[in-house]
């Protein structure tokens, strides 16, 4: 009768031929020290012939721990998947418990209830969809708390940590330097405006009223909400960019490290420079885009500045560019807030920069339309 040994020392096996298959018969300690030769051996172990019996003899282990078990319980798994027949003997008590726990727990766990129908589908997205924005919402409201905190501290508490002269750069940026491409979107707005408005009212004779449609439209909602969309895509993506790149290169750790507040250095100078700023930029795009319906209709029309100017101050109330300049500062907000915030959350590589860059611009656009339709409910309700 032949016989065959394989493993270590420590733990081993020999193949021993019976009658109707073969005895495996274990020895020494079957733990973990021992499991990675071990399984390497047990893995070529398969039947000659179908029904073919293999009879796993534990008498002659000394020690066993649960990863012995489970090489036991897989040997004979895989021999009975393979057409033969395996069954364990000259087990212990304790042997036949540990076994027992380890064949319990490779059970294959249910697969979890795949949803059926289209509608179910459906609904099982916007389920999810919907605890993502909330619970993106939520960070965002938690980040605007830690902003005005942080104000509070650099403006009451203690104003020698205010930072002026950064504050004054980023007023520069997202100001002076926007103004440019502001002022020729709302120039050609009032242009369109006015061109579109005409085609309209000449229908009814009533064209001296494009001076209305061009001083209320521009004044009280396109000059702002123009100017935020822009700005939300010029400096949004810049304050998600350029703080993204610093957490990427492990500057805002190092700021911590120093004992700096990010938000402090980081996110209050811009949050300041673009609360103050975008008033200004709503000004400067309302007079070009009266500029360009004033033009236009002046060519188209022949209605000349003069009278453009006059019929504009007697029939276009001063509520109206109150009620655009009002909305400013909370656009600004807006499109701060979330700049920053997703440049706070840039991780892993340069393509996180690229994903939040873009779900800032996304982002504060949506807000900024969402604020604008709240306060045109708003003015419309108390009659403004």
């Amino acid at each position: 009768m032949a016989a065959e040994v394989e493993g270590r020392p420590g733990g081993s096996f020999s193949t021993v031929p019976i009658p109707g298959g073969r005895s495996l018969r274990l020895a020494g300690d079957w733990v973990v020290a021992e499991a990675e030769d071990l399984d390497a051996s047990l893995r070529g172990l398969a039947p000659k012939a179908k029904g073919e019996t293999l009879d796993i003899d534990l008498a002659g282990i000394g020690a066993i721990d649960t990863l012995g078990a489970w090489l036991v319980h897989r040997t004979a798994a895989r021999w009975s998947a393979a057409g033969g027949e395996a069954r364990v003997s000259g087990a212990t008590q304790d042997h036949e418990v540990l076994l027992g726990q380890v064949a319990k727990a490779d059970r294959p766990r249910p697969p979890p209830p795949s949803p059926s129908g289209l509608i179910v589908r459906i609904l099982e997205h916007v389920g999810v969809r919907t605890v993502l924005y909330g619970s993106q919402a939520l960070d965002l409201i938690a980040f605007l708390g830690a902003t005005v905190a942080a104000l509070v501290r650099v403006t009451i508490i203690n104003p020698r940590r205010f930072r002026l002269t950064a504050t004054v750069a980023q007023m520069q940026v997202v100001g002076v330097e926007a103004m440019p491409i502001v002022g020729l979107i709302s120039f050609l707005i009032g242009v369109v405006i006015a061109y579109q408005g005409v085609d309209q009212l000449r229908t009814f004779g009533a064209e001296i009223f494009v001076v209305d449609l061009v001083g209320v439209s521009v004044l009280r909602e396109l000059g702002i909400l123009l100017t935020a969309i822009v700005i939300a895509g010029r400096s949004g993506s810049a304050f998600t960019a350029q703080i993204g790149a610093m957490k990427l290169n492990e500057e805002i750790d190092a700021m911590r490290t120093l004992g700096l507040d990010p938000i402090e250095v980081l996110v209050l100078p811009r949050v300041l420079a673009l609360v103050i700023m975008l008033p200004a930029l709503a000004f400067f795009a309302d007079m070009l885009g009266l500029l360009g319906g004033m033009l236009m209709s002046w060519v188209n029309l022949g209605i000349p500045p003069e009278l453009f100017i006059s019929r504009l101050a007697s029939r276009v109330a001063w509520t109206h560019y109150m009620i655009g300049i009002v909305k400013a500062p909370f656009f600004a907000l807006t499109i701060a807030v979330v700049g920053c915030h997703e440049g706070l959350l840039v991780e892993g590589s340069s393509t996180s920069v690229g994903r939040h860059t873009t779900l800032s611009v996304v982002k504060a656009i949506f807000l900024v339309i969402v604020l604008d339709a709240f306060f045109s409910i708003f003015f419309a309700t108390v009659n403004l």
